[in-house]
């Protein structure tokens, strides 16, 4: 599985931040390449997210399902169809994290992991003369920087301001 993990530190409660992550459909705002995010159920588990993607030539849609939720530390996502994909978010106090001038502060963790061997080839209309294998091997990067341009947005939008926001990546042997 190749994994990559983007966290940083959010000037805002861990309730305002997990109430403000339940909002899925809004990530479409935040990605190059997410064009939109169709809902169905209420963000609780089983709510099923279609995540309609293109880049270069290609478009695919997504499914992932909320598999759990813990209130307001964790959500918990897969995808379910096409490839073996899995994440969360997580949300912590960080009281470590608060200057002077603030009043609370959060860690946020945004995880997935995914075999990039599961992927079907069936899965999206390939050119003539494209292979999966040249898909998966261009896409992988490009996770990385969504999941950081993804995190760096989500603090914008929560301290209503942009500042640097400082990321700790981390990704597995085999990761992007």
């Amino acid at each position: 599985m190749d994994e990559v993990e983007v966290s940083t530190v959010v000037y805002v409660p861990p309730e305002e931040v997990y109430e403000f992550l339940l909002d899925f459909p809004g990530y479409a705002q935040y990605s190059e390449y997410l064009d939109r995010v169709v809902q169905d159920g209420d963000g609780s588990p089983g709510t099923n997210y279609d995540l309609v993607f293109s880049w270069w030539k290609l478009s695919y849609t997504a499914r992932s399902e909320v598999t759990d939720v813990s209130p307001p530390t964790r959500i918990d996502w897969r995808i379910v169809k096409d490839i073996d994909a899995e994440g969360h978010w997580a949300v912590e106090p960080d009281p470590d994290g608060v200057p002077a001038d603030v009043q609370s502060a959060s860690r946020v963790r945004f995880h997935v992991a995914f075999d990039p061997g599961s992927a079907s080839s069936s899965a999206i209309d390939l050119p003539r003369l494209v292979s999966m294998d040249w898909v998966i091997e261009k896409v992988k990067p490009l996770i990385r920087k969504e999941a950081t341009k993804i995190v760096e947005r989500v603090v914008e939008d929560l301290e209503g301001q942009e500042r640097d926001v400082d990321l700790e990546i981390h990704a597995g042997p085999d990761s992007v």
